[in-house]
């Protein structure tokens, strides 16, 4: 009954508002960049009208528009006076942005305060001094010997342990499963014992796949994170804001969604205190315990709240990015066979032993490391990103960028860019990645950002190629798959470009090796 009393009442309060705000939208000076384009354009409600008519296949309708503009940027406006920037997929832009004038664009309000109630004062939505210190200790970290070792060991494991013997089960009983579900299961529990030294058994080869059902924890982050980006998409702030003041509909439900995921995080974090002589040797026991690593300017002891942050970041870091990704490669293969077989043939040759292939293995597999790439140029888990202009700035092509304004740059728009990527960009094609040899080649960050690029890029990128091409190199020698009743699969608009629906798969043991 509140919220329905609330909801008749907003409307009258935002006709008040805007009229009020008219006469601020008529008296507000022209664009500084009134030239660039931009999406269909009304008095007071900017693009919005544009935007959720294309809500569905938002990043589709991104590089419609980016592709279309001479100079590959737009120019966005929000309703009323709540939000403007722009939108590139200009390599230079990028550069720009995420380089030679890093200083000038943050992370700002735009993401970190949707996202606070999740990620708190974490590595993704920090800035400034904050940001650096974090940065110093995983780039530290990232960079061991002991570190890349336990990865390899620990993939290795749960790879042989759990994941083939999962689908294992499911060719031997003819039945299909969602691939793409059994993979964010892997990745959670891989992340976990990686990050934490937890075991949560999220893919448990003992348990009926009928009846298993999500950790509370994994529920709980996955409804956080959609609530928290419908924060981000909503087209006037205030409205969750109102909600979260009055705690009603998806607000409320985000506290208890938080409190679930602050219970299991400080559970890691209490276990890891009492346990600290142990020697473990996984990312959050570097961070708290690690000496050699530690900025001067961080506290010796850190708070529990700044390492739940630390948790809570690992975990969006590793949870969804890898099995989206696959999930996608996996796709990609059945629709294209002849690249399935190549695959196949080049880890007979490289990996003649049964087994998950090794690192120095894996290393050789040039063809893999291309088409995983081509994959992520397609379907970049992470499809963009957005920093926030701290003073105007003007970007290479010209467009000027006002003053707490964003600035977005769309890897998917990137990856489907002809003058990037040649006519053929819409094609699965890994033979692009290799040279006249067949060696891989990789390309510039800047035309390629999907681990992000320049000061902020990602520190965890080999450790992703790793697993990424461990899980599809194990996967492709034992099994042949086949997509269940499938078109064309949509994607969902989120933090990560999950597939909608997930991805139904039946498995046949290979017979021929």
């Amino acid at each position: 009954m509140e919220e329905a009393q609330l909801y008749f009442y907003l409307p009258l309060l935002f006709t008040s508002l805007l009229f009020l705000l008219f006469f601020f939208y008529l008296l507000r000076p022209s664009s500084p960049i009134s030239k660039t384009p931009s999406p269909l354009t009304y008095p007071i409600i900017g693009n919005t009208i544009a935007f959720l008519q294309n809500r569905h296949r938002f990043y589709d309708w991104a590089t419609d528009l980016l592709s279309t503009s001479p100079s590959n940027t737009i120019l966005i406006r929000g309703p009323l006076l709540t939000r403007r920037g722009i939108a590139t997929a200009d390599p230079a832009n990028v550069a720009h942005l995420l380089k030679f004038n890093f200083p000038n664009y943050i992370k700002g309000p735009r993401f970190h305060v949707p996202l606070s109630d999740l990620l708190g004062a974490g590595i993704f939505v920090a800035d400034g001094d904050l940001w650096s210190s974090q940065r110093k200790i995983a780039s530290y970290e990232f960079n061991t010997r002991s570190l890349k070792s336990f990865v390899a060991d620990t993939v290795r494991s749960e790879i042989t342990t759990r994941l083939l013997p999962v689908l294992a089960a499911a060719a031997d009983a003819s039945s299909a499963v969602d691939l793409q579900e059994i993979l964010e299961r892997f990745a959670f529990d891989n992340i976990c014992n990686l990050a934490f030294g937890d075991d949560p058994r999220c893919l448990d080869p003992d348990s009926d796949p009928n009846t298993r059902t999500l950790p509370p924890f994994i529920a709980a982050f996955d409804d956080a994170v959609e609530i928290c980006v419908g924060r981000i998409l909503a087209p006037m702030p205030l409205i969750w804001k109102i909600q979260r003041f009055f705690n009603i509909g998806p607000e409320k439900r985000l506290k208890r969604m938080v409190k679930i995921i602050d219970d299991y995080a400080m559970r890691i974090i209490d276990g890891k205190i009492k346990n600290r002589d142990r020697g473990d040797l996984d990312l959050l026991s570097r961070f708290m315990f690690g000496s050699d690593s530690h900025d001067p300017k961080l506290d010796p002891k850190p708070d529990p709240k700044f390492l739940r942050d630390i948790v809570i970041s690992f975990v969006l870091a590793g949870k969804d990015s890898t099995s989206t990704a696959l999930t996608w490669f996996f796709w990609l293969l059945s629709e294209n066979p002849r690249c399935e077989r190549r695959i196949y043939a080049e880890m007979s040759e490289a990996a003649p032993e049964t087994g998950v292939p090794t690192f120095e293995e894996l290393k050789e597999m040039n063809y893999l490391q291309a088409a995983i790439s081509e994959s992520l140029r397609l379907y970049p888990p992470v499809p963009i990103d957005s920093r926030v202009a701290v003073k105007e700035d003007v970007l290479p092509d010209g467009t000027v960028v006002g003053a707490g304004w964003f600035a977005d740059y769309c890897a998917y728009a990137m990856g489907r860019m002809e003058k990037l990527w040649g006519k053929d960009c819409r094609e699965f094609k890994p033979e692009r990645w290799l040279d006249e040899g067949g060696v891989f080649v990789g390309v510039d960050q800047f035309r390629f950002p999907v681990f992000h690029a320049g000061p902020r890029v990602c520190l965890g990128r080999e450790m992703a190629y790793l697993q990424m091409k461990a899980v599809a190199a194990a996967v492709i020698r034992e099994f042949e798959m086949v997509v269940v009743g499938r078109e064309r699969p949509e994607y969902m608009v989120s933090l990560t470009l999950k597939m909608k629906g997930g991805l139904p798969v039946r498995l046949r043991r290979r017979t021929s090796r």
